[in-house]
């Protein structure tokens, strides 16, 4: 979009406002936030998620995406949770989500839980920021103090979730771009797409990498995707298959070694390591897992900063699925 230059200072004070507010939200944001009104926050959602992942491992790669797609929809506000009414249309269904974000129930469990324990002053936005932590930590990942104070929205955008979460089909560019938007570096990308060290995808999501490309797959790796994922649209579409081939349960950086070995399920995974700006990034990682770890950290902590919903703005729902 272009400017005058006679516009120009209008639009420069608006981004300094723009950014002081989400600075100042941020800002508002503390680990020890709860100390005093939930105590006992932190064990009753872990002991939850723990028998959630007991029950089904990749339960655990669910909840953590769950706080990546509600933070890339307006920010972390809990939007995602929203069910739709007939007056009210959230972000379930949008294309990202729908047939494909998963764990609503246990978010239920969490949330009864946690207002048996301290009712009416956890927000359903904080809980998805700890059951991601809690989740990795769990599958062997890295543990980080999480920043709380967030309230929950009273509103959700399908369309905003149709073009902000970037689809397994995105470039290089494209993803540098989605991440960009809500604040985060190329680097933070990188480091957040490990998440892909554990969890599973549809054929739907994959197909076309392992039928269509030829130059950045190992032919075996798409020979035995192949197996369980039928070349025909609507035959096999909800087949699964580890993002991981290594280790799909244990949060580690084979997905990064992986992509070195042009085995990333994903087109949008193996875009990472592709001849492009990420690709230092994936080589350090496959190297160096502490490293990996340390960036995952910052970055996981950076995007739980984006546009929360603090002091009176938002609520504190009582039920994630509705509205106060």
């Amino acid at each position: 979009m272009a400017f005058s230059n006679n516009n120009t200072p209008i639009v420069l004070l608006f981004l300094v406002v723009v950014n002081l507010l989400i600075v100042s939200s941020s800002a508002q944001l503390s680990t020890n936030f709860y100390s005093k009104s939930c105590p006992k926050l932190f064990q009753t959602v872990k002991s939850t998620v723990q028998s959630a992942i007991n029950r089904e491992t990749r339960m655990g790669a669910s909840l953590l995406r769950l706080f990546f797609h509600d933070c890339f929809v307006n920010g972390c506000d809990g939007s995602l949770l929203l069910d739709d009414t007939s007056s009210f249309t959230g972000e379930k269904r949008a294309a990202p989500n729908v047939n494909s974000v998963r764990g609503f129930e246990v978010i239920d469990n969490i949330k009864s839980a946690v207002e048996k324990a301290c009712p009416g002053v956890v927000s359903c936005a904080d809980i998805l920021a700890i059951i991601a932590r809690d989740s990795v930590v769990i599958l062997g990942g890295p543990n980080w103090n999480v920043k709380l104070g967030r309230r929950d929205a009273r509103t959700a955008s399908q369309g905003a979730a149709n073009s902000s979460i970037p689809p397994p089909t995105s470039n290089l560019n494209q993803l540098i771009s989605s991440f960009s938007a809500v604040g985060l570096s190329t680097k933070d990308m990188v480091a957040l797409s490990g998440a892909h060290t554990i969890g599973q995808a549809r054929c739907t999501s994959f197909r076309a990498r392992i039928y269509n490309e030829t130059n950045n797959i190992d032919s075996s790796f798409a020979t035995t995707r192949q197996r369980n994922c039928p070349r025909n649209a609507g035959s096999g579409d909800n087949n699964l298959a580890p993002l991981d081939l290594q280790t799909p349960t244990k949060f580690d950086n084979n997905y990064f070694k992986n992509l070195v070995s042009k085995r990333g399920l994903l087109h949008s995974d193996q875009q990472l390591f592709n001849g492009g700006s990420a690709d230092s990034f994936v080589r350090s990682y496959s190297n160096n897992p502490s490293s990996f770890s340390s960036d995952f950290v910052t970055a996981m902590i950076k995007m739980g900063d984006n546009r929360p919903l603090t002091g009176s703005n938002g609520e504190i729902r009582k039920n994630c699925r509705m509205r106060n």
